[in-house]
Protein backbone atom coordinates (compact mmCIF):
# COMPACT_ATOMS: atom_id res chain seq x y z
CA UNK A 1 0.00 0.00 0.00
CA UNK A 2 1.37 3.41 -1.01
CA UNK A 3 2.42 5.85 1.70
CA UNK A 4 0.05 8.78 2.28
CA UNK A 5 1.80 12.10 1.63
CA UNK A 6 -1.34 14.11 2.52
CA UNK A 7 -3.97 12.99 5.00
CA UNK A 8 -6.71 15.27 6.30
CA UNK A 9 -9.48 14.02 8.61
CA UNK A 10 -12.45 16.19 9.61
CA UNK A 11 -10.43 19.29 8.75
CA UNK A 12 -11.89 22.79 8.84
CA UNK A 13 -10.22 25.37 6.60
CA UNK A 14 -10.68 28.93 7.84
CA UNK A 15 -9.80 32.46 6.71
CA UNK A 16 -9.99 34.71 9.75
CA UNK A 17 -13.23 33.91 11.56
CA UNK A 18 -14.97 32.40 8.52
CA UNK A 19 -14.96 28.71 7.69
CA UNK A 20 -14.16 28.24 4.00
CA UNK A 21 -14.29 24.43 3.96
CA UNK A 22 -15.63 22.06 6.60
CA UNK A 23 -15.09 18.40 7.51
CA UNK A 24 -12.51 17.81 4.81
CA UNK A 25 -11.29 14.23 4.37
CA UNK A 26 -8.50 13.98 1.83
CA UNK A 27 -5.73 11.47 1.20
CA UNK A 28 -3.04 11.74 -1.49
CA UNK A 29 -0.70 8.81 -1.92
CA UNK A 30 3.00 8.92 -2.71
CA UNK A 31 3.45 9.64 -6.42
CA UNK A 32 -0.27 10.24 -7.06
CA UNK A 33 -1.55 13.02 -9.34
CA UNK A 34 -4.78 14.71 -8.20
CA UNK A 35 -6.75 17.52 -9.82
CA UNK A 36 -8.34 20.01 -7.40
CA UNK A 37 -11.22 21.78 -9.13
CA UNK A 38 -13.92 24.28 -8.24
CA UNK A 39 -15.11 27.75 -9.08
CA UNK A 40 -13.07 30.81 -8.15
CA UNK A 41 -13.68 31.42 -4.45
CA UNK A 42 -14.67 27.80 -3.74
CA UNK A 43 -11.75 27.31 -1.35
CA UNK A 44 -9.04 25.69 -3.48
CA UNK A 45 -6.31 28.18 -2.57
CA UNK A 46 -7.30 28.14 1.11
CA UNK A 47 -6.96 24.36 1.14
CA UNK A 48 -3.54 24.57 -0.48
CA UNK A 49 -2.40 27.26 1.96
CA UNK A 50 -3.39 25.00 4.84
CA UNK A 51 -1.28 22.17 3.40
CA UNK A 52 1.85 24.34 3.37
CA UNK A 53 0.96 25.93 6.73
CA UNK A 54 0.29 29.45 5.48
CA UNK A 55 -3.11 29.04 7.16
CA UNK A 56 -3.49 27.17 10.47
CA UNK A 57 -5.65 24.06 10.53
CA UNK A 58 -8.76 25.31 12.32
CA UNK A 59 -10.14 21.93 13.40
CA UNK A 60 -9.62 18.24 12.75
CA UNK A 61 -6.27 16.63 12.00
CA UNK A 62 -3.87 16.64 9.10
CA UNK A 63 -0.42 15.44 8.10
CA UNK A 64 1.69 16.44 5.11
CA UNK A 65 4.88 14.47 4.47
CA UNK A 66 4.90 13.39 8.11
CA UNK A 67 4.33 16.84 9.63
CA UNK A 68 1.24 17.27 11.82
CA UNK A 69 -0.57 20.41 10.66
CA UNK A 70 -2.84 20.63 13.72
CA UNK A 71 0.14 21.06 16.06
CA UNK A 72 2.95 22.37 13.87
CA UNK A 73 5.02 25.20 15.38
CA UNK A 74 6.61 28.11 13.55
CA UNK A 75 10.07 26.55 13.71
CA UNK A 76 8.83 23.43 11.93
CA UNK A 77 7.13 25.23 9.05
CA UNK A 78 10.36 25.80 7.04
CA UNK A 79 11.17 22.09 7.46
CA UNK A 80 7.73 21.18 6.10
CA UNK A 81 8.13 23.47 3.11
CA UNK A 82 11.46 21.88 2.20
CA UNK A 83 9.42 18.74 1.50
CA UNK A 84 7.15 20.64 -0.87
CA UNK A 85 7.40 22.26 -4.28
CA UNK A 86 4.93 25.13 -4.61
CA UNK A 87 4.11 26.81 -7.93
CA UNK A 88 1.83 29.82 -8.32
CA UNK A 89 -0.07 31.46 -11.18
CA UNK A 90 2.04 34.63 -11.04
CA UNK A 91 5.37 32.71 -11.05
CA UNK A 92 6.79 34.62 -8.01
CA UNK A 93 10.19 35.04 -9.68
CA UNK A 94 12.70 37.67 -8.59
CA UNK A 95 12.64 39.92 -11.64
CA UNK A 96 15.98 41.62 -10.89
CA UNK A 97 17.88 38.30 -10.89
CA UNK A 98 18.75 35.89 -13.67
CA UNK A 99 17.17 32.46 -13.96
CA UNK A 100 20.14 30.78 -12.30
CA UNK A 101 20.24 33.37 -9.51
CA UNK A 102 16.53 32.76 -8.82
CA UNK A 103 17.37 29.09 -8.33
CA UNK A 104 20.47 29.80 -6.22
CA UNK A 105 18.40 32.03 -3.97
CA UNK A 106 15.87 29.24 -3.44
CA UNK A 107 18.60 26.69 -2.71
CA UNK A 108 20.32 28.90 -0.15
CA UNK A 109 16.98 29.66 1.50
CA UNK A 110 16.53 25.94 2.06
CA UNK A 111 19.98 25.29 3.48
CA UNK A 112 22.19 24.55 0.48
CA UNK A 113 25.73 25.95 0.54
CA UNK A 114 27.71 27.42 -2.34
CA UNK A 115 29.58 24.81 -4.33
CA UNK A 116 29.56 22.21 -7.07
CA UNK A 117 26.48 20.43 -5.74
CA UNK A 118 24.43 23.61 -6.00
CA UNK A 119 25.52 24.28 -9.58
CA UNK A 120 24.92 20.65 -10.54
CA UNK A 121 21.38 20.74 -9.17
CA UNK A 122 20.64 24.00 -11.05
CA UNK A 123 21.87 22.38 -14.26
CA UNK A 124 19.73 19.28 -13.63
CA UNK A 125 16.45 21.09 -13.09
CA UNK A 126 16.94 23.57 -15.94
CA UNK A 127 17.73 20.69 -18.29
CA UNK A 128 14.62 18.86 -17.04
CA UNK A 129 12.36 21.80 -17.96
CA UNK A 130 14.11 22.48 -21.28
CA UNK A 131 15.75 25.77 -20.29
CA UNK A 132 19.43 24.85 -19.98
CA UNK A 133 20.25 27.53 -22.58
CA UNK A 134 18.38 30.28 -20.68
CA UNK A 135 20.36 29.96 -17.46
CA UNK A 136 21.67 33.54 -17.57
CA UNK A 137 18.49 35.11 -18.97
CA UNK A 138 16.50 37.65 -17.00
CA UNK A 139 12.86 36.73 -16.31
CA UNK A 140 11.47 39.70 -18.28
CA UNK A 141 13.03 38.29 -21.46
CA UNK A 142 11.14 34.98 -21.11
CA UNK A 143 7.67 34.09 -22.35
CA UNK A 144 4.92 33.24 -19.88
CA UNK A 145 5.39 29.53 -20.52
CA UNK A 146 9.16 29.82 -19.99
CA UNK A 147 8.67 31.69 -16.72
CA UNK A 148 6.35 28.94 -15.53
CA UNK A 149 9.02 26.39 -16.46
CA UNK A 150 11.51 28.29 -14.30
CA UNK A 151 8.99 28.20 -11.47
CA UNK A 152 8.71 24.41 -11.91
CA UNK A 153 12.49 24.08 -11.94
CA UNK A 154 12.63 25.99 -8.65
CA UNK A 155 9.91 23.77 -7.17
CA UNK A 156 11.88 20.63 -8.08
CA UNK A 157 15.19 21.72 -6.53
CA UNK A 158 14.73 19.76 -3.29
CA UNK A 159 13.10 16.72 -4.92
CA UNK A 160 9.81 17.36 -3.11
CA UNK A 161 7.47 14.68 -1.83
CA UNK A 162 4.53 16.85 -2.94
CA UNK A 163 4.16 19.41 -5.74
CA UNK A 164 1.40 21.96 -5.14
CA UNK A 165 0.23 23.90 -8.20
CA UNK A 166 -2.16 26.79 -7.60
CA UNK A 167 -3.84 27.85 -10.87
CA UNK A 168 -0.46 27.72 -12.59
CA UNK A 169 -1.94 27.92 -16.10
CA UNK A 170 -4.28 30.83 -15.37
CA UNK A 171 -2.17 33.36 -17.30
CA UNK A 172 -1.30 31.05 -20.20
CA UNK A 173 -2.99 30.27 -23.52
CA UNK A 174 -4.68 26.85 -23.88
CA UNK A 175 -1.87 25.19 -25.86
CA UNK A 176 0.83 26.37 -23.46
CA UNK A 177 -1.37 25.34 -20.52
CA UNK A 178 -1.54 21.77 -21.81
CA UNK A 179 2.23 21.74 -22.41
CA UNK A 180 2.88 22.93 -18.85
CA UNK A 181 0.50 20.36 -17.37
CA UNK A 182 2.10 17.56 -19.40
CA UNK A 183 5.57 18.71 -18.33
CA UNK A 184 4.53 18.81 -14.68
CA UNK A 185 3.12 15.28 -14.91
CA UNK A 186 6.34 14.05 -16.51
CA UNK A 187 8.64 15.74 -14.00
CA UNK A 188 6.59 14.58 -11.03
CA UNK A 189 6.74 11.00 -12.29
CA UNK A 190 10.50 11.20 -12.80
CA UNK A 191 10.99 12.62 -9.29
CA UNK A 192 8.44 10.35 -7.58
CA UNK A 193 6.48 13.39 -6.36
CA UNK A 194 2.77 13.49 -5.62
CA UNK A 195 0.94 16.39 -7.28
CA UNK A 196 -2.08 18.43 -6.23
CA UNK A 197 -3.01 20.52 -9.27
CA UNK A 198 -5.63 23.20 -8.59
CA UNK A 199 -7.48 24.65 -11.57
CA UNK A 200 -10.80 26.14 -12.57
CA UNK A 201 -10.13 25.26 -16.24
CA UNK A 202 -12.00 21.97 -16.63
CA UNK A 203 -10.68 21.55 -20.18
CA UNK A 204 -7.30 20.60 -18.72
CA UNK A 205 -8.80 17.48 -17.15
CA UNK A 206 -8.90 15.93 -20.63
CA UNK A 207 -5.11 16.21 -20.98
CA UNK A 208 -4.74 12.94 -19.06
CA UNK A 209 -6.84 10.93 -16.65
CA UNK A 210 -6.33 11.36 -12.90
CA UNK A 211 -8.39 11.52 -9.73
CA UNK A 212 -10.51 14.68 -9.42
CA UNK A 213 -11.31 16.35 -6.09
CA UNK A 214 -13.91 19.13 -6.10
CA UNK A 215 -14.43 22.10 -3.76
CA UNK A 216 -18.09 23.07 -3.71
CA UNK A 217 -20.52 24.61 -1.20
CA UNK A 218 -17.97 24.54 1.61
CA UNK A 219 -17.14 20.86 1.23
CA UNK A 220 -14.60 18.70 -0.62
CA UNK A 221 -15.76 15.75 -2.70
CA UNK A 222 -14.18 13.09 -4.86
CA UNK A 223 -15.57 13.64 -8.36
CA UNK A 224 -15.64 11.77 -11.63
CA UNK A 225 -13.31 13.04 -14.35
Amino acid sequence: MATAIVELRGANIRQGERNILEKVDLTIAEGEFVYLVGKTGAGKSSLLKTLYAALPLAAGSGTVSGFHLHKIGRRKIPQLRRQLGIVFQDFNLLMDRSVEDNLRFALRATGWKKGADTEKRIDEVLTAVGLADRRRSMPHTLSGGERQRVAFARALLNKPALLIADEVTGNLDPETSREILTLMRQLATENGSAVLFATHDYRLLDTFQARVVRCEAGRVFNAEN
